[in-house]
């Protein structure tokens, strides 16, 4: 029998955040089950190249309040998406992914540390100096990454994300599938709290476990 827990998300998307204490719970309860994780990089803004405009600034910042209001997460407003910044998720998306090709375990922490300096910190993540540093603060060797991150082939598995997520039909972070035997089972598309997600996470790792 084969199965691992789906986490789709965006280290840049701000319901993943809010998402993520939550997340990091049921992560925990699969793996003491003998699940793995499995991170899946959704593309929430990408390719674009234009500064925020200021009201699409105005509204992402409103829309981090009403996630604040509603999961509790720390969001460092004051200067946060300051004039010229631009919104493009792919580099950190990427970054996920070639900590994933190089230690899965290390992909997990190095997105808590992405999220962490974008959303507390205010720091630009969308900058490879500052991935590499995340990157290595999440038990990477910096030469390494840095060789993967700049890769075609890193290049390539981050758009395979992308598509996989679109040709699914996911159309919003984050989502969360069990997968056994190939086949999926939607935990969550959306922000839900954490205790009706690890009853349903506990059925299926009880059915998992029968088969």
């Amino acid at each position: 029998m084969s199965a691992r827990l789906l986490y789709v998300m965006d280290p840049m998307c701000s319901w993943c955040w809010g998402f993520a204490p939550i997340a990091q719970a049921l992560v925990e309860q699969a793996q003491a089950a003998g699940v793995d994780l499995h991170l899946v990089v959704g593309g929430l803004r990408t390719g674009s190249g234009a500064a925020l405009e200021p009201a699409t600034r105005r509204y992402i910042l409103e829309h981090w309040q009403a996630v604040a209001e509603a999961t509790g997460q720390a969001f460092r407003f004051e200067g946060a998406l300051p004039e010229g910044f631009v919104y493009d998720c792919e580099p950190a998306c990427r970054a996920v992914v070639a900590a994933r090709s190089l230690a899965p375990e290390c992909a997990w922490a190095l997105l808590k540390l992405i999220q962490q300096a974008f959303y507390v910190q205010g720091l630009d993540v969308t900058q490879t100096p500052l991935l590499v540093e995340l990157a290595e603060q999440a038990g990477l060797s910096r030469i390494e990454f840095a060789a993967a991150f700049d890769s075609v082939e890193q290049h390539a598995a981050t758009a395979a994300d992308f598509s996989w997520v679109q040709d699914l039909g996911i159309a919003g972070f984050p989502t969360l599938l069990a997968e056994r035997n190939g086949q999926l089972a939607l935990l969550t598309n959306g922000y839900q709290p954490l205790e009706p997600l690890s009853d349903l996470l506990g059925r299926w790792l009880e059915r998992a476990a029968s088969v």
